[in-house]
């Protein structure tokens, strides 16, 4: 299969069983033990193997429905990069907010160091912003200007 496609699978698998499923015994599998994940959205911008997981098992609580669809994947030497579609219906509590039954969906980009079949680093940049405005917790700026008149 070339370690291209090895690389590409092992992102896939993260995404589909752990991320979309929440199967944490993979996370355990493919997460390196030194893992770090870099997203501007996370505290400090930087978050460790157990602060991901704890972090995607509140997502999976507040959206039990959500899910990320990888629209397109490219890997080169060690790196695998994919942009995907984020949705969800917000049914649980999500940062102190109480569910509102809107859904959202948002585009993503990251970028995955993988080594010896598991994933040592993580970049990724997802449009927060954009999911906080249509679950309504954010305004939109249209809104903001009706406000100010």
């Amino acid at each position: 299969m070339g370690q291209t496609e090895d690389n590409k699978a092992v992102v896939r698998r993260f995404i589909e069983e752990f991320v979309n499923e929440g199967d944490e015994s993979v996370a355990d599998e493919l997460l390196a033990p030194e893992y770090v994940r870099y997203d501007p959205d996370a505290p400090g911008g930087v978050q460790e193997a157990a602060e991901f997981k704890a972090m995607i098992s509140m997502l999976q609580q507040a959206f039990p429905d959500g899910e990320v669809h990888v629209e397109e994947m490219i890997s080169e030497g060690d790196l695998v990069v994919f942009r995907a579609r984020e949705s969800g219906t917000h049914e649980g509590e999500f940062m102190g907010h109480e569910p509102t039954g809107e859904t959202f969906e948002i585009t993503g980009l990251a970028m995955h160091r993988v080594e010896d079949g598991v994933i040592k680093e993580t970049w990724a940049n997802w449009d927060m912003l954009g999911m906080l405005q249509q679950l309504g917790i954010v305004p939109m700026p249209d809104e903001l200007t009706e406000m100010g008149e």
